[in-house]
């Protein structure tokens, strides 16, 4: 079953332009007082990576699909709202209803 995560992964790998929605989030998320700016500040660095480089890329598509405890913890922090439409987020939400 995909999960969010895997949703954003594969919609950044065919739209990568869409890295800027994360990178407007941790701006927005920082100035705010966040609770957790560190964790903020790492997703900033991955996501300049993702930009600047194809390994950089692939490793945050390889982190947003990752299921280690490590992973899913900074994944409580992904920048990525407002990358999934309503349509898209309710497909993964069904099936976790449907799974349970």
């Amino acid at each position: 079953m995909k999960t969010l995560l895997d949703l954003v992964a594969d919609k950044l790998e065919r739209d990568p332009a869409l890295l800027r929605l994360g990178l407007e989030n941790i701006d927005r998320w920082v100035a705010g007082s966040h609770p957790a700016p560190h964790r903020l500040l790492e997703w900033r660095q991955i996501v300049l990576d993702a930009q600047t480089s194809p390994d950089g890329f692939h490793k945050l598509l390889a982190l947003l699909r990752d299921r280690s405890p490590a992973s899913e913890r900074l994944g409580e922090f992904a920048p990525f709202a407002g990358v999934l439409t309503a349509a898209e987020r309710r497909t993964v939400i069904r099936q976790c209803v449907y799974s349970h």
